[in-house]
């Protein structure tokens, strides 16, 4: 069973493997800096599809169908999936688990989501409550435009702090018995709010959550910055990350060298108008499946610490003048070690 060593946080008795992963994105995100590290770039923002939301469940089901050819799976054998989207009531999840007939945990946490599926899966695997686990999240530019923003024909300016919300899905199978890379540990976020309300400046927003969570678990674990290879946030972006370095060195932490963010290694700001970076569901997941855990495997990287970020608005909250709360779940991701 997990062991409880702190308030929210936890270490795997039986470390929780990971068998296999998967990596699915869209055309400018295969244009970026880590194009060639995906498994499949789909130039058809419809992927086939009559709806952009109808594609983002496209985008889940072929993540998850790369994932279990890689582990030499039918969907048959998940005894468990974790998903989740941005979309109002997770319907991008919900149609893709619909097709894939698998018990379903249904999660919302915003850009953080793919964290939280993978502790679950780990929690509910390292119980024995599932043999074979499954985490995928994903997000799509042109549903998350129309649902927090403006319709893409509205034609709206788009400020400086504002990120772009990546079209893609990172799927991971998670095993009790096979697997070079496992799961240690994690740290369960806590709400966190700074009072900013704008749409367009949720890196700020989400700044403060990941550095209470990053602070919780290297306290918890007696660890610092230096015991890890990477430490990557999900998608703060340009500006969040700089706040999340600036909070952490208030509190005599420094990160700075480890520190790596998806949002703002996904796409190229000079040559892509992305303006702070990447976001989405799909972000943080896909840049976890296609470049990190692969470093994890050939042995390029050790130990990773993954905080996913999400800011928990809703159409609604925004139309109403509440401000933005945010979380950060984390994940330590460990590459086991021969003797």
């Amino acid at each position: 069973m997990a062991e409880r060593i702190a308030r929210g946080v936890f270490r795997t008795d039986t470390p929780v493997k990971i068998k296999s992963y998967a990596a699915v994105v869209g055309e400018k995100e295969g244009e970026g800096p880590l194009g060639s590290c995906f498994d499949e770039v789909v130039t058809d923002s419809h992927f086939g599809r009559e709806t952009w939301e109808q594609a983002e469940t496209q985008f889940q089901l072929e993540a998850v169908r790369l994932a279990l050819v890689k582990a030499g799976l039918d969907r048959e054998d998940i005894d468990v999936i974790c998903a989740g989207d941005l979309i109002n009531q997770c319907i991008g999840s919900a149609y893709s688990v619909r097709e894939l007939a698998v018990p379903f945990f249904g999660l919302y946490g915003a850009c953080s989501t793919m964290a939280e599926g993978l502790l679950i899966s780990a929690v509910l695997t390292d119980s024995g409550a599932a043999e074979i686990a499954a985490a995928v999240t994903s997000s799509h530019f042109s549903t998350a435009e129309r649902q927090f923003r403006f319709p893409l024909s509205y034609g709206g300016q788009r400020t400086p702090t504002a990120q772009w919300t990546c079209t893609a899905s990172g799927a991971v199978i998670l095993s009790r018995t096979e697997g070079s890379v496992y799961i240690a540990g994690g740290c369960i976020g806590k709400i966190a709010d700074l009072s900013i309300s704008d749409i367009n400046n949720m890196g700020s927003a989400m700044a403060p959550a990941a550095a209470d969570t990053i602070m919780r678990y290297l306290s918890a674990t007696g660890t610092s910055p230096c015991d890890y290879d990477y430490i990557v946030t999900g998608d703060l972006g340009i500006v969040g990350s700089q706040l999340l370095l600036d909070f952490l060195l208030k509190q005599g932490v420094d990160i700075t060298s480890q520190h790596r963010d998806c949002g703002v290694m996904i796409f190229d700001p000079d040559k892509q108008d992305t303006h702070c970076g990447g976001s989405g569901c799909g972000c943080g997941a896909s840049v976890l499946c296609g470049h990190f855990l692969p470093l994890l495997e050939n042995s390029e990287a050790h130990d990773i610490l993954f905080a996913a970020t999400g800011a928990l608005m809703s159409p609604v909250s925004l139309q109403q003048g509440e401000t933005i709360p945010s979380i950060s779940h984390l994940v330590h991701l460990r590459k086991e070690q021969l003797c």
